[in-house]
């Protein structure tokens, strides 16, 4: 047991210190998230934007700009939770590779960049809703940030399956924008007529819009719709894991690697190089030792005295 939890204590040290030597990340979630909502709750106008909610069935009137800024709070946690978790998963995937090669369970990677991605999308979470109430009161603060957290974790799931898959950075950072572009827009009543139609309750975000929405506007409780946005998140990360565990498996042909036994039950060995049999060694060759010729003196003293 022991054993285990220092395995998972190291694999998420190795996470958590892979996403603090991602500066750009830093500043995105210092600076981007309050300008971005402050931006949208300053340039959209207070007329009221009647809409359906779903959620508890009600018929709402909030203003416009608080409604923009729920859903530009929602476009900054995706963006960046996403963006991190497939930075990370981009750039570690090759010592990823060499750890599970080396016989580091993969049951811990896995649990490692889970609990990474769950601090990473509670502190940004808690950002934008303490950035929110600066601008305005929402009716249930904790229900906001609540929302916003697993929208977080769906989308650092969905970076971390795109992280395992994709070959180039920029392929995985134009599939999270435009992914979240595209969820969050056609959800946001000021911008889409459609955000009332029942295709948006299948987009990967629509559990959070609800909820969140819900928390500004409303003071009933919507518990299904968080379960709705945690479904969507075991979907990406079961994604997520299968692209990881393909991209982390061995190359080698099965009888390339030989498997330890380590010392103790249940503790995984390590591979290590198959043995291959050395080659037959050739047999020296004797040359044969050719005689000199002997010298007439040498002769003569051969043959003795004559009588």
């Amino acid at each position: 047991m022991r054993s285990h939890l220092s395995r998972f204590a190291l694999a998420t040290g190795f996470a958590l210190t892979e996403h603090g030597r991602n500066r750009f990340a830093m500043v995105l979630v210092v600076l981007f998230v309050p300008l971005w909502t402050t931006l949208a709750y300053l340039a959209m106008p207070e007329t009221p934007a009647p809409m359906q909610l779903h959620a508890t069935g009600e018929r709402l009137s909030p203003r416009g700009n608080e409604l923009t800024e729920i859903s530009g709070a929602l476009n900054a946690v995706t963006l960046i939770t996403g963006f991190m978790m497939f930075a990370a998963t981009f750039s570690g995937s090759l010592f990823d590779r060499r750890l599970a090669m080396a016989g580091y369970p993969r049951v811990h990677l896995v649990l490692a960049k889970v609990t990474a991605l769950a601090l990473i999308s509670a502190a940004v979470a808690a950002y934008a809703t303490a950035i929110t109430c600066l601008a305005w009161t929402p009716r249930q603060p904790f229900l906001l940030a609540a929302a916003l957290f697993t929208a977080g974790l769906t989308y650092g799931a969905l970076g971390v399956g795109f992280g395992s898959v994709l070959r180039r950075e920029v392929e995985g950072m134009f599939a999270i924008v435009m992914t979240s572009i595209i969820d969050l827009a056609l959800q946001n009543p000021i911008t889409s007529s459609g955000a009332d139609t029942p295709i948006m309750r299948y987009l990967p975000s629509y559990g959070a819009m609800q909820a969140s929405t819900a928390a500004g506007f409303s003071s009933n409780p919507v518990p299904r719709h968080l379960v709705i946005q945690l479904t969507w998140f075991a979907g990406a990360a079961l994604i997520a894991l299968m692209a990881f565990r393909r991209g982390t498996r061995s190359t080698l042909p099965a009888a390339a690697l030989t498997p330890v036994a380590g010392r103790g039950s249940g503790n995984a060995g390590l591979p290590v190089p198959r043995q291959e049999t050395a080659p037959m060694r050739a047999e020296p060759q004797l040359t044969p030792v050719v005689p000199h010729a002997a010298s007439p003196a040498q002769q003569g003293r051969a043959a003795g005295p004559e009588h």
